[in-house]
């Protein structure tokens, strides 16, 4: 019997998503509504399929450290991503971390089975909209200035886009003061910033937006 952890944290969308699979026949879900929950549960139970939202908590990209991590831990059990992010770099970054699947949170039903159903069985699947995107993306732009950031970078300029400061960035991150400080003087150095604002202003202009939910 197949079982599937889906990982949201908006109620109403980890519910409505646990009624679709149970609607095309998968009776096994379990569902989390925050990555140590989801980690605890994938621990305990070893879901045949993960499928993840990009955004949970405050921070857009956070389901980004999500796939890393789980890949770290377990290189074979399929990941679907279920976002809100349409941005063919985020999308391309998904799937370099180890995600089988990118959908977004606006597909049909039938097409979010059919992409369970492709990575539940070893296979990628992206919609031909979303595969046309990083496909122009790559031809047309190689030198996105946050391309190079780390994943901790990208979270740390989503941060400091949305106007908060060290300290809370630091609260947020679970990290010192004093690594935020040099993560941001690296993000400047990487991206040629000579000030806070200029750095807010490149992450404003080349993330997805840094307070939407995804």
């Amino acid at each position: 019997m197949t079982q599937v952890l889906i990982v949201d944290d908006h109620p109403v969308v980890l519910q409505g998503c646990g009624r679709i699979f149970e609607d095309a026949g998968i009776e096994n879900i379990l569902l989390a509504s925050s990555f140590s929950q989801a980690f605890r549960l994938y621990r305990q139970h070893k879901p045949d399929v993960v499928v993840v939202d990009l955004a949970i908590g405050s921070l857009a990209l956070s389901g980004l450290s999500f796939v890393r991590r789980l890949r770290i831990h377990d290189r074979k059990t399929p990941i679907l991503v279920l976002s809100m992010h349409n941005d063919p770099m985020i999308v391309g970054r998904a799937l370099s971390l180890g995600a089988n699947g990118y959908v977004l949170k606006d597909t049909a039903a039938d097409e979010l089975m059919k992409a369970f159903a492709k990575v539940r069985d070893g296979l990628p699947y992206l919609s031909h909209e979303l595969a046309s995107s990083i496909a122009f993306m790559e031809a047309r732009d190689k030198t996105n200035p946050i391309r190079s950031l780390t994943m901790r970078e990208l979270q740390t300029l989503e941060l400091v886009a949305d106007g908060k400061p060290y300290g809370s960035i630091a609260d947020e991150l679970g990290v010192s003061y004093k690594t935020v400080v040099n993560t941001i003087s690296n993000i400047k150095s990487k991206l040629g910033a000579k000030s806070l604002p200029e750095l807010m202003r490149i992450g404003i202009n080349h993330l997805p937006n840094p307070k939407k939910v995804g």
